[in-house]
């Protein structure tokens, strides 16, 4: 089995977004979507999937842009090292 590359690097800082209580948002992995931090479907034909996202709550959440955060798709700081 081939190794999975690493996903592009959208940007090296979070997505400041306004999330909706209720509403499900698809948080692009691949890096690759035109619609960042959100799902395009850029991602087909490779090992990536975007991350679903329930808002619990209307909220400003920090979305990674990196796409190497351990509590994806929230930003963990993981930019910083890159």
């Amino acid at each position: 089995m081939p190794d999975t590359p690493p996903p592009h690097i959208a940007q090296t800082a979070p997505y400041k977004v306004e999330l909706e209580a209720g509403k499900t948002y698809f948080w692009c992995a691949c890096g690759q979507s035109r619609t960042q931090p959100f799902c395009d479907g850029s991602h087909k034909g490779t090992a990536f999937t975007p991350t679903r996202l329930v808002a619990e709550e209307s909220r400003t959440a920090f979305l990674c842009g990196c796409k190497h955060s351990a509590k994806a798709p929230f930003c963990d700081g993981s930019h910083k090292s890159l």
